[in-house]
């Protein structure tokens, strides 16, 4: 079969000067560093040239390569991989239309496992995602139909119960990463919530129903993202947007856009993060509270930071913190109540890290770790990278090793995909020191430390 040569790996390898051994010394060198092995030569190299297909994980380290080459960011996409989505991905669903449509799709991914990450190159094409933010936008609540006929009946202990197992698995999720209690989540989802929804109950209790559901379902969505299963994830974020506009709780709808926003900043999809957080800003307006105002200014930041919109992200950093300053003036949900002071910062700290504002990084980041509780072992794992990266950007290699080396040392926050990025980004950024006997050691750190997972 006739491929057509990949011009884009092609056009990068040229931009960077780098031949096809020495992209794949370059290759397997960094592999090695993190505790794999890659059998790639110059004739693998070559057939990715002339177009043939590569693994996602061997993708993932040539973009790490050659973004330390360049001194920018590079992705799997960026270099003609992965143009569409793998042929055994799940499709990503429409936004549903009517309430029986959104718990027919949510029953039937309470059903898919998180645990085989999907595509991370997830492609969500622009029209599909204007529809889902418009549809939102502008959508009538369906409302509750309340006292039908039904051989169950809800009470308002039902939904106490709902929202008690959501703030113990989001507990779960802090501490040890998305991927530890999914299974059982999704199991609870499928078999104790969703069967009451189609209940019969009072309009008070159906409301506080679907809200309770909502934030579940919006739980299961945010580990599968964790977990690196994109695909899952963004499928049920989509379906949560639109059940809590069944009740019309633009506050938390706001939230899964944030989330969205959040989703795609990480994939590297700038615009349409910067779309969704700016969504969420604008479609909350007047009807959220403070606190849930700067959570939602505080993503557009990320995405714009990320981005490098500095004057737009500091226009977003500027008004999240404004909207925090009045945190006492509205009653906020129990949802919101994990985004104190130091959650705020330490997205701050992440638009600073990506501005490149070094002075500012290092001050918020430090302010982060200080005052993170430590329940939330994945928020302070974080920030403690963030804290590294800065450090590093500001010239202090033993300091960032040694801040790395704590957030390492934690241990749960590994079973976190995304943490394990942050680890690796970390690692690709001091390579250039590799002689350096600290880099060497927290090389070795890691790799027992990811060894030490499977064994646990």
């Amino acid at each position: 079969m006739n491929r057509e040569p990949n011009a884009q790996l092609i056009a990068a390898m040229d931009e960077a000067k780098v031949s096809n051994k020495g992209l794949a010394k370059r290759m397997k060198d960094a592999a090695e560093q993190r505790g794999t092995s890659l059998g790639t030569t110059h004739v693998s190299v070559q057939r990715w040239r002339d177009g043939a297909g590569i693994q996602p994980s061997t993708a993932a380290i040539m973009a790490d390569v050659l973004s330390a080459k360049l001194n920018r960011r590079i992705t799997p996409g960026d270099l003609g991989f992965f143009a569409q989505p793998e042929p055994t991905a799940p499709p990503l669903a429409a936004y549903p239309r009517t309430v029986p449509d959104v718990l027919s799709m949510l029953d039937g991914l309470a059903e898919e496992r998180a645990e085989t990450p999907s595509n991370s190159q997830l492609i969500i094409p622009d029209a599909d995602l204007s529809t889902a933010v418009l549809s939102w936008i502008v959508a009538r609540p369906d409302g509750i139909q309340a006292d039908r006929p039904a051989s169950q009946r809800v009470g308002m202990r039902d939904v106490k119960a709902i929202r008690a197992a959501a703030e113990m698995f989001m507990q779960l999720d802090f501490k040890f990463g998305g991927g530890h209690g999914h299974k059982a989540l999704r199991h609870y989802f499928r078999h104790e919530v969703l069967p009451l929804l189609s209940a019969s109950y009072s309009e008070r209790v159906g409301t506080a129903l679907f809200g309770a559901a909502s934030e579940i379902s919006q739980l299961l969505g945010w580990t599968a993202y964790d977990s690196g299963n994109h695909a899952l994830a963004h499928r049920y974020l989509t379906a949560t947007l639109r059940l809590s506009q069944v009740i019309d709780d633009r506050m938390f709808g706001a939230r899964i856009l944030g989330n969205l926003s959040h989703q795609a900043n990480y994939l590297g999809n700038h615009a349409q993060a910067i779309q969704l957080a700016r969504a969420a800003v604008e479609g909350a307006k007047g009807r959220a509270t403070p606190r849930a105002m700067a959570l939602n200014s505080a993503m557009e930041a990320r995405a714009c930071s990320n981005a490098g919109d500095p004057t737009g992200a500091g226009r977003a950093m500027n008004e999240a913190e404004r909207h925090f300053e009045r945190t006492d003036a509205g009653e906020d949900p129990e949802w919101l109540g994990y985004f104190d002071s130091a959650e705020l910062m330490g997205e701050l700290c992440h638009c600073f890290r990506d501005l490149k504002m070094r002075r500012e990084s290092i001050e918020a980041a430090q302010r982060a770790v200080n005052d993170t509780d430590p329940k939330y072992a994945r928020t302070l794992g974080f920030c403690r990278m963030v804290l590294a990266q800065s450090q590093l950007l500001n010239g202090e290699l033993e300091a960032a090793v040694e801040t790395a080396s704590l957030a390492v040392d934690s241990g749960d926050t590994l079973q976190s995909s995304r943490f394990q990025r942050y680890i690796t980004d970390f690692q690709q950024e001091v390579s250039i020191h590799a002689g350096n006997p600290s880099v060497t050691a927290f090389h070795d750190q890691v790799r027992e430390a990811l060894a030490c997972l499977d064994d646990e």
